[in-house]
């Protein structure tokens, strides 16, 4: 699934590849996710980052990176949100000059052997995000609340703020390094998995394109879920905010004369 707007995408080639990795108390997960990292996109780097995990993730990725040069870790003062680490490890691998940039969960519920698809569409995309809601896509071991939660909260962000992406929340996603400058980063305020929806939406609103690939995910087997209530209540909170604004602006726009509703001036 592409976005019909999207005509504008990166033509830079998918070579300097990062995959960042967000870790608090994952050290059974890691080791393992990291393994499938390496066999099936050899190519690419890995940047853990540990937001001072008190189970000693830290450590355990300090151990990875000590066998592996391919392996780095940027460890955090505490536990800050998702979103928060994820800007730090883009800002890291901007810095670095990495062209390609990807998310990717610690805790298994993103399989590695679907990583070469995102990488390989991501050479004709702004942005590739590894899909569950589109013909192909696959949740294993999900109860139905939270099919139900995703499923939701997916169509309720469309409606309200008409991005043609079925699967704006997802996290196992790729970013063209240009996609990140264009987007900007520093107005970024969101912390919990509305930061998947921001950037998704940041970067429609840009104009790019964005490619949705179907993937499996897997619940988790080990380790504690950090989905909770205060994740979806600001989801739920900033998802309303930005459809709002988005929908008073083209019922403005409307009723200007000589300027279509979806007309940004």
């Amino acid at each position: 699934m592409t976005t019909p707007a999207g005509v504008h995408y990166s033509t830079d080639p998918v070579e300097r590849i990062v995959v960042c990795i967000p870790t608090y108390n994952e050290r059974e997960n890691l080791p393992i996710v990291v393994q499938g990292v390496r066999q099936y996109a050899p190519q690419a780097h890995v940047l853990i980052l540990d937001d001072s995990s008190p189970d000693g993730t830290g450590q355990v990725a300090d151990a990875l990176a000590q066998d592996d040069p391919f392996v780095q870790v940027l460890h955090r003062a505490g536990k800050e949100g998702l979103g928060a680490a994820y800007l730090a490890g883009f800002r890291w691998a901007l810095q670095a000059g990495y062209d390609t940039i990807v998310e990717m969960d610690a805790d298994g519920s993103h399989r590695p052997q679907d990583l070469p698809r995102l990488l390989q569409a991501a050479s004709q995309a702004d942005l590739v995000i590894g899909s569950r809601w589109i013909p192909g896509g696959k949740i294993v071991n999900w109860p139905w609340h939270r099919k139900l939660l995703s499923v939701g909260g997916n169509q309720y962000t469309r409606l309200l703020l008409g991005m043609p992406v079925a699967d704006a929340t997802a996290g196992f996603r790729v970013y063209r390094a240009q996609t990140l400058q264009r987007i900007g980063l520093d107005a970024v305020a969101s912390q919990g998995y509305c930061f998947q929806t921001d950037l998704t939406w940041r970067v429609v609103r840009a104009g790019l394109r964005v490619v949705e690939v179907p993937i499996t995910f897997v619940e988790r087997t080990a380790g504690d879920s950090k989905m909770s209530k205060a994740i979806v209540r600001e989801s739920l909170w900033n998802v309303t905010a930005w459809g709002g604004r988005y929908r008073y602006e083209q019922v403005r726009r409307a009723l200007r004369p000589g300027h279509p509703p979806n007309s940004e001036d």
